[in-house]
């Protein structure tokens, strides 16, 4: 009997190429690019090239980006895509992202929008800078801002106005206008930004996209160029943060953000998780004060977005939050003596008309305090805070307006100290409050009104995050992401 044959086993075939998600690549999110670079469906250098020729198509009109990267991006794609750094990549590993100009960046000037200050070079990276380079993102350019990071419209002497992509007619925010703009065109999937009085949000809101202005001590902050250290309210009310496209990608920044750095002594190691409430989350609508003028279509808009959030499982109430007005005048009289004391005759010396008619109108709103007011302003923020929280144990997240009037001028704080008044008291006045109380917020878009993007606040209690985007991805799962018709626009 012959030998039976053995078959030959067919070699195996080539694996096929893991297929990159659809559209142009600066239309990815940042979860989906560092998804295809990490699978081999495309290489750093591809999405970075593509990101720039993004930015030198958009960054023109709109002065988004004022400190270009390209050489020193691409050669770190390059150095991302050697087999080696492959080998372990980070959450953000090739991604290409922004840095607001307000942040040390090592061996660059940190002028803050300030033509005076261009001589201050960063001696090394803020350490949410490091962190973001620690996770392998790789910055391509670095945001407008406007003068000492103190406005909300982003104009300065420095580099000139930004424009907001939906219209030129309409700011993109402030202080991180620049980020918000260059993000919301496709320049970069992550900005990094900072607030203080609504810096994040403000500009979320503008543009069209989302952000989290975390709890104080969530993300490490540090400025090695600063010749003094910031008092301890203002970096007590001051947060690090992203703003992205879609909620998904402000989650994974913000995890890469808050990584330790020892040069911050506010930073906490709180989990990103919190246990989950018990039964349907409840949310309290705020009502808002009777003195405000709000505008039908932020009534709509907040209602809209209670809706999403009602279909998502979660109930929600129309009920008076605390004290939204004291806490208001806590923040303005807290952050404007603080800078009056320490800051405020250095600042007027080499700043613009425009920055002292904004300026004046902030410091216009809040009461001159002695040091037994300063004590009390002090001692009522603590009050302030224990309100919320308890309020909290009842409503564990708290559905608010970012502004309740439609989306003003680039310029128009500049008009008068009455009109920033205005602005900051009557239309902001949900956004700057948040920020004494140190309370993470999250803005995510629900809709556009005469072709402008409205965006909604979502509270929650200190360093629960994870409730604030649960709620926010809940109404842009509803919604979609708003800048999908911009970028139709704008081809």
């Amino acid at each position: 009997m012959a030998p039976k044959k053995t078959a030959k086993k067919a070699a195996p075939r080539p694996s096929a190429k893991p297929r990159p998600p659809k559209g142009p690549v600066w239309q990815w999110s940042a979860v989906e690019t560092a998804a295809a670079i990490r699978a081999g469906a495309v290489s750093s250098v591809e999405v970075v090239e593509a990101h720039l020729a993004r930015m030198r198509a958009v960054n023109p009109k709109l002065n988004a980006v004022v400190v270009d990267l390209s050489d020193e991006a691409l050669k770190a794609a390059k150095a991302a895509d050697s087999a080696a750094a492959r080998r372990n990549p980070g959450l953000l590993h090739g991604v290409p992202i922004t840095i607001k100009e307000n942040a040390d960046y090592a061996g660059r000037p940190n002028p803050n929008g300030v033509p005076a200050q261009m001589s201050i070079i960063a001696p090394s990276d803020a350490p949410v800078v490091r962190n973001l380079k620690k996770a392998g993102a790789i910055v391509i350019g670095l945001t407008n801002t406007p003068e000492f990071s103190f406005r909300g419209f982003t104009d300065n002497p420095l580099h000139g106005l930004t424009l907001n992509p939906w219209d030129p007619e309409i700011t993109c925010g402030g202080s991180s206008g620049g980020a918000g703009s260059a993000v919301a065109a496709g320049i970069g999937t992550i900005a990094h930004g900072n607030d203080i009085g609504g810096s994040l949000r403000w500009p979320a809101h503008c543009n069209g996209v989302a952000t989290i202005k975390p709890t104080q001590g969530r993300i490490p902050a540090y400025n090695e160029s600063a010749a003094t250290e910031r008092p301890m309210l203002a970096h007590l009310m001051s947060a690090q943060g992203p703003l992205a496209r879609s909620v998904g990608d402000v989650r994974l920044a913000l995890e890469v953000m808050s990584a330790r750095d020892p040069r911050d002594p506010w930073w906490v190691p709180a989990p990103l998780a919190g246990p989950k409430p018990k039964g349907p989350i409840k949310v309290a609508l705020a009502k808002l004060p009777d003195d405000m003028d709000v505008d039908p279509s932020v009534h709509a808009a907040l209602r809209t977005a209670a809706d999403h959030l009602e279909r998502s499982g979660y109930r929600v109430s129309e009920v008076e939050v605390p004290d939204i007005n004291g806490v208001w005048h806590t923040w303005c009289d807290i952050i404007t003596n603080e800078t009056v004391t320490l800051q405020e005759t250095a600042m007027l010396k080499v700043t613009s008309e425009d920055f002292h008619i904004a300026w004046n109108g902030i410091k216009g709103s809040a009461n001159t305090l002695d040091l037994a007011g300063w004590m009390r302003a002090t001692a009522a923020r603590n009050s302030h805070i224990r309100a919320w929280q308890l309020f909290f144990e009842q409503y564990p997240v708290v559905l608010a307006p970012t502004t309740v009037k439609p989306t003003p001028g680039p310029r128009e704080d500049a008009i008068s100290g009455e009109r920033a008044q205005e602005i900051f008291w009557n239309d902001l006045r949900f956004v700057s409050a948040i920020n004494v109380l140190g309370l993470p917020s999250a803005v995510v878009p629900v809709a556009l009104h005469a072709g402008k993007p409205i965006g909604v606040q979502l509270i929650a209690g200190r360093y629960r995050e994870d409730l604030t985007l649960d709620a926010a991805a809940a109404i842009e799962k509803r919604v979609g992401m708003l800048v999908r018709q911009l970028w139709d626009r704008m081809g």
